[in-house]
């Protein structure tokens, strides 16, 4: 009987667990199989704010479209940019394109988890993960479900910041040289599936003879972070424009917030009380509603104008698409789009 807290056999009882009960998942192969990198890089950079049943289909259109990575560095950047539409947070499509391209051009991947962290959109957890599941290395591969399995196990009650450090360290000094890319796969589905953040199944657990929070009677009270400040809100307005048939878009900057996306036109979005933001040219908008989005760092709140033209005005930026041609907006310009034109 392994004693709380200490983890030195936890290894061999998690990957017993994980080769009877392991997800099947798209990206994923036979326990024992090499992994293609770009498959599980694609994945785990889609999955990094998106929800395993949202992200799949995403991640099947991406592999049958684009099937390799220099098949991916050769596309468009508005096809890729379209296709990521729905999955939120642009910039990882914008560094998902400048990796490819540097992996095309230098013809490999890297294999360590310190250099793949130097290419676009690759921060530590995502390294890990490639570094482990494709190349066999001994990484460590920390995201939130392993911080919350871990804080669980060793019950950490100290500042939050100074516990993840320890955290990684124990995770890191665990990791099984033969099969680290089980570990970290193994890992995930724990916290996916078992130690999930309101109900954790601590009767089928595999780990849970040596879990301190477990022995505690509250694991669910774990992690313990400081709360989060309240998101502040900013407001605008969204212009939906139609002239027989055909609604008015814009192409977003390629830097800033949806950089390089097809969107509508729009004012400021800025924080404070609702004012009446001037539209890109006149004609009698008619307000039609409120669409709310959330982001990272705010709450945004968009007043929906519409105008039906008898001409297209002169001179404004943007492109004109038939309506029933619209497709590959973000979710805040659908949203939009959809309260102005379902009438």
């Amino acid at each position: 009987m392994p004693k709380h807290g200490d983890l030195n056999a936890l290894p061999a009882d998690l990957l017993a667990w994980f080769d009877r009960h392991g997800r099947d998942l798209p990206w994923r192969t036979a326990l024992g199989e090499r992994r293609d990198p770009y498959r599980v890089w694609l994945a785990e950079i889609m999955l990094q704010q998106t929800t395993i049943p949202h992200g799949t289909p995403y991640f099947l259109t991406f592999t049958q479209r684009w099937p390799t990575v220099e098949a991916l560095a050769a596309a468009k950047d508005e096809d890729v940019m379209t296709a990521w539409a729905g999955l939120g947070y642009y910039a990882r499509a914008r560094n998902l394109l400048k990796c490819a391209r540097e992996i095309a051009a230098r013809g490999s991947w890297p294999e360590t988890a310190a250099e793949l962290k130097k290419l676009p959109g690759i921060g530590p957890y995502t390294a890990g993960a490639i570094a482990a599941i494709a190349f066999n290395q001994p990484a460590a591969a920390v995201d939130g479900n392993v911080d919350r399995v871990f804080a669980r196990l060793l019950a950490l009650k100290g500042d939050w910041a100074e516990e993840k450090k320890r955290l990684h360290a124990q995770v890191e000094r665990l990791v099984p040289e033969d099969r680290p890319g089980d570990f970290a796969e193994a890992l995930m589905d724990l916290g996916a599936t078992v130690c999930t953040p309101t109900r954790p199944n601590c009767l089928i657990c595999p780990v849970s003879a040596y879990c301190l929070a477990k022995a505690e009677g509250e694991p669910e009270r774990y992690p313990i972070k400081p709360p989060k400040k309240a998101k502040p809100i900013r407001r605008g307005a969204a212009f939906v424009a139609v002239h027989k048939g055909e609604v008015l878009l814009q192409r977003r900057p390629d830097k800033g917030l949806l950089g390089g996306m097809a969107g509508l036109p729009t004012s400021d979005w800025v924080e404070g009380e609702r004012s009446d933001p001037a539209p890109p040219f006149k004609a009698a908008w008619g307000e039609v509603g409120e669409v709310r989005h959330v982001f990272t760092h705010f709450d945004l709140r968009l007043t929906v104008m519409r105008a039906d033209l008898a001409r297209r005005p002169a001179k404004v930026e943007g492109f004109w698409v038939p309506l029933d041609e619209v497709e590959g907006l973000p979710s805040v310009f659908a949203k939009a789009f959809r309260l102005a034109t379902s009438g």
